[in-house]
């Protein structure tokens, strides 16, 4: 058996907000069954899907966290169950031409991989690195986001990535195979060094020459605009960058700390008075649009990740007085005012699946600071 979480000293509205996810996740399985919740709820509401979209991991994630949590094995059953899909997934290489493998796998198949200690499973999840690993741009030396390898129009990398090269660390670990590693340490490396600009703001997205491998420029996909900093992409990066540090077994010089503290200096000096981001960090104090508690959340598990408790409380705070779903009568997802894409008016003011994923496990690190995720 693997870890298991520990109720601990935490305030006691993290474990009732815990509880209470459980709950919520409970009422969920009904609806659900062998099937997955959308990316993004409409009205509140969930849509019912299969397994083929990049979100679907989450859902997998937090059913092994209410298990850990509870210690009741009906989430574990249900998580276990999803792991089948996973597998089929991959037998018919069902929509895997993006880089999301990780949050697919990771929170999945990786977490049950340190649950249950099954060899199968670890056989499943170097699969799955394997076709992250089919992404790599030896030109560049980035892993391709989205699209068939070697698209010229898509010859780019995204701050999401970040999440996604655990994965290949784990591999790495697992097979004794050190190409992994190397991959996603070249990966990490072009990230940091083009996608972050110099006040310390991010690009969402970063091209390379397609010929020459050479960085060419940065873009946006899901922000306001080229020049904005998308607040969900500067949160991958909070989280990302010191994540990759601990899976790696490296630590970070005293250039990257100091330059990865302006990179979090940037989120927090962008914030308005109430602590809640807007969904991109160009708009300030008193703008009209929407925010994205999940910016918020991930942020919060990046500060979980270097150790800073006071701050990370101070952010779950704001997500529990201002985005919490407690209030509301049976709710699915966690939180409220999240925002999945919104120059495509997509999840707009709505729960979203992977905010309600990373509310949870900063609950659950802060429950118990011994805990890891699954990353």
């Amino acid at each position: 058996m693997g870890q298991l979480i520990e109720h601990g000293q935490a305030p006691k509205w993290v474990s009732d907000e815990l509880h209470r996810a459980c709950e919520v996740i409970e009422r969920n399985m009904e609806r659900f069954g062998n099937k997955f919740p959308s990316a993004c709820a409409e009205n509140g509401v969930y849509g019912v899907t299969e397994n083929d979209d990049w979100t679907n991991g989450f859902w997998t994630g937090m059913l092994w966290m209410a298990y850990e949590y509870t210690r009741e094995e009906k989430f574990k059953n249900l998580a276990c169950e999803n792991l089948k899909s996973f597998e089929r997934r991959l037998d018919d290489h069902i929509v895997l031409e993006h880089h999301d493998i990780g949050f697919l796998y990771s929170l999945s198949v990786g977490a049950g991989c340190r649950i249950m200690g099954d060899d199968h499973w670890k056989k499943v999840f170097l699969r799955a690195a394997d076709v992250l690993k089919a992404r790599y741009q030896e030109k560049g030396g980035f892993l391709q986001a989205w699209g068939e390898v070697g698209t010229s129009g898509e010859y780019r990398l995204i701050i999401d990535s970040l999440m996604n090269l655990p994965i290949l660390y784990r591999a790495s670990e697992l097979s004794g195979n050190n190409s992994y590693r190397e991959y996603a340490d070249n990966h990490y490396k072009n990230v940091v060094a083009n996608i972050i600009r110099d006040d310390y703001s991010t690009y969402h997205t970063f091209y390379f020459d397609p010929k020459t491998g050479r960085p060419d420029h940065g873009a946006t996909h899901q922000g306001f605009s080229d020049a904005s900093c998308w607040a969900r992409g500067q949160a991958w990066a909070i989280l990302g960058m010191p994540l990759n540090m601990r899976v790696s077994g490296r630590s970070m010089s005293e250039a990257e700390k100091e330059r990865y503290g302006k990179v979090v200096r940037y989120f927090e000096e962008h914030l308005p008075s109430d602590g809640m981001p807007y969904w991109d960090l160009v708009f300030g104090e008193g703008s009209d649009q929407p925010r994205d508690s999940s910016a918020l959340a991930i942020a919060a598990c990046g500060m979980l990740e270097i150790g800073d408790t006071k701050r990370a409380l101070e952010m779950l705070l704001t997500l529990k007085e201002q985005a919490s779903t407690e209030y509301e009568k049976d709710p699915e997802g966690l939180l409220l005012h999240g925002v999945y894409a919104y120059g495509e008016g997509k999840g707009v003011d709505e729960p979203d699946i992977w905010g309600d994923y990373f509310y949870m496990e900063a609950l659950c690190r802060v429950c118990d600071p011994k805990w890891q995720p699954y990353w």
